[in-house]
């Protein structure tokens, strides 16, 4: 069976990392991009045909923009088997009381308005299919709450509200949510980001690629609500 699946913000680097795995399975990848250079680098790497792949620009906390993604997603492949919400960003250095509003929405908007938009624009789609799987990103940060991050701890933690709600919602179907819960994730930007950081432990793309590529397939099934810990010793 061919399965089509969504990535939004697939270009960073976990999403490069899942679609490089992805290629050589019988699979339609589906791909929501924000940054053109992000864009050019993933077909750069991931080349497949226009049978195979369908990449468009798509701000993810855009509802509409989502829900219309979404819908010519199915007309041109049909169902769609799985979700991988990959939109996300970090912002942090400051606490609480020193929290402007747009460092406060910009961490909804990446974190948790980008994955409520997509989820609930995916799910119809997700349920006409054999089986449906989707893959959130939350974060190690939203149960440790480290401080100078607050507004990206609570976007976080409620990204995992938000997959154990829509796992309960689904009990009942052929669809399943399970939550990664990264803490830092080895990348060129994060180690820009952190120039000062021990980052032998941080666990790369591929590693956690490789968990996102198990919990979108069939046999993944029996895994529901589930928040899964991909910070290996970091």
């Amino acid at each position: 069976m061919t399965r089509t699946i969504v990535m939004t913000g697939g270009t960073g680097g976990l999403g490069t990392a899942l679609a490089r795995r992805l290629i050589d399975e019988d699979v339609r990848l589906a791909v929501t991009y924000l940054l053109p250079n992000e864009a050019t680098e993933f077909e750069e790497q991931i080349v497949l045909g226009e049978d195979r792949l369908f990449l468009r620009r798509v701000d993810a906390a855009n509802a509409s923009a989502v829900k219309d993604f979404m819908a010519d997603v199915s007309e041109l492949w049909g169902p769609i088997h799985g979700l991988a919400a990959l939109v996300g960003g970090w912002a942090g250095g400051r606490d609480v009381e020193d929290t402007d509003d747009v460092r406060l929405e910009r961490m909804l908007d990446l974190n948790l308005r980008s994955a409520f938009f997509t989820v609930r624009a995916a799910l119809p789609y997700l349920k006409k299919a054999e089986f449906g799987r989707i893959v959130l990103v939350g974060s190690r940060s939203a149960i440790d709450n480290p401080p100078g991050q607050a507004a990206f701890n609570m976007a976080k933690a409620a990204v995992m509200a938000l997959g154990r709600s829509v796992a309960s919602e689904l009990e009942s179907t052929e669809v399943t949510a399970s939550v990664l819960l990264p803490s830092v994730i080895d990348t060129p930007a994060t180690r820009a980001t952190l120039p000062y950081a021990d980052y032998v432990n941080w666990p790369t793309p591929d590693e956690i690629a490789g968990v996102a590529e198990f919990l979108l397939t069939q046999e993944a099934g029996v895994m529901n609500g589930a928040m899964v810990p991909v910070f290996g010793k970091a």
